[in-house]
C-alpha cells in the first residue's frame, strides 16, 4: 500500500523567515526517495547545494538544505559532491518543522 504524503514540495513554499531548528544525517538518495526531487539547486552564495521547501498539512512549513558542504562553497579538497552530502539542517519557524521531517523519514 502506498503512503499519502501529508507534505507538498514547491517553490511556491514560503520559507522566508526559516531558521536552523535541528539537524539530521541521511544521504540525498533518502533525502530525494521521501520528499522527491530538490526544490532548489545550488543557492546563489554556493553555500548550499541542494533545499527542498516543504509545507505540511497543517500548515508547518520546512527546508532541508545542507550548509557549507559542497564543493561550490569548500573547494574540491574539503567540499563534497551532492550526492555525497549526509549532513543536513532542517529550518523552520518552530521545533514542529523538525518532528515532521523526521517523522517522513521514519527517523521517530
Amino acid at each position: 500500500m502506498k503512503k499519502i504524503k501529508s507534505f507538498i514540495n514547491s517553490e511556491n513554499v514560503q520559507a522566508y523567515g526559516t531558521s536552523l531548528v535541528d539537524k539530521i544525517e541521511v544521504t540525498f538518495a533518502e533525502l530525494t526517495k521521501v520528499f522527491g526531487k530538490r526544490t532548489f539547486g545550488a543557492s546563489g552564495d554556493n553555500k548550499c547545494a541542494a533545499q527542498w521547501h516543504l509545507l505540511f498539512e497543517d500548515g508547518t512549513v520546512a527546508t532541508i538544505y545542507d550548509y557549507k558542504e559542497c564543493i561550490a562553497y569548500c573547494g574540491r579538497k574539503r567540499g563534497k559532491k551532492v550526492g555525497d552530502i549526509t549532513d543536513w539542517h532542517i529550518g523552520g519557524n518552530s521545533e514542529r518543522a523538525a518532528i515532521l521531517v523526521k517523522k517522513e523519514l521514519g527517523l521517530l
